[in-house]
């Protein structure tokens, strides 16, 4: 019985590596993500003479959001391998490595997410102001209480987390 228990147990710890896949095609995603901040800029760039400020500012923003969710995908990326993979031993003395690489823990993880999508959250919300002329009072409202609803669960997480660290 020790011995099938024994197995079974090596049969979940390995099966942590079913998730290296998903960390792929996150890196797909990146490149994706790219390519939409390179076309973004293109045709702000090919436009730059005919359009309104305003319209510069959104394209900006745009560019701006792509930025915002691609580092978020890289803080998932390097610390969900690393916590749930795999530890990247070899790149623990690269000169480049972030300071945060192996030290942001699930709740950390959290945290950053909920942070990131306040902050993506937030210039979809600029975008749209300084579009307003395209949007519907109903699409606003919309907006704003969805912005709203990001911002207190964050808050409301984080004072779950320091509740919790209190308590231990």
């Amino acid at each position: 019985m020790k011995k099938l228990e024994s197995a079974f147990e090596h049969f979940l710890f390995v099966s942590r590596w079913l998730t290296a896949p998903i960390y792929l095609a996150l890196v797909v995603s990146l490149v994706l993500l790219m390519f939409k901040a390179l076309k973004q800029l293109w045709e702000l760039a090919s436009a730059i003479l005919v359009v309104e400020g305003q319209e510069v500012i959104v394209g900006v923003l745009s560019i701006v959001d792509i930025s915002l969710i691609m580092n978020l995908l890289i803080i998932i990326i390097f610390s969900g391998y690393e916590n749930f993979v795999s530890k990247m031993e070899d790149l623990h003395e690269h000169a480049d490595r972030p300071d945060w690489m192996g030290h942001i823990g699930f709740t950390d993880l959290k945290i950053k997410l909920i942070g990131s999508i306040v902050a993506i959250s937030g210039i979809e919300l600029l975008k749209g102001f300084m579009d307003v002329k395209d949007l519907t009072d109903r699409d606003l409202m919309w907006m704003v209480g969805i912005h709203i609803t990001f911002v207190v669960s964050g808050v409301l997480y984080a004072v779950m987390d320091k509740l919790t660290q209190k308590n231990h």
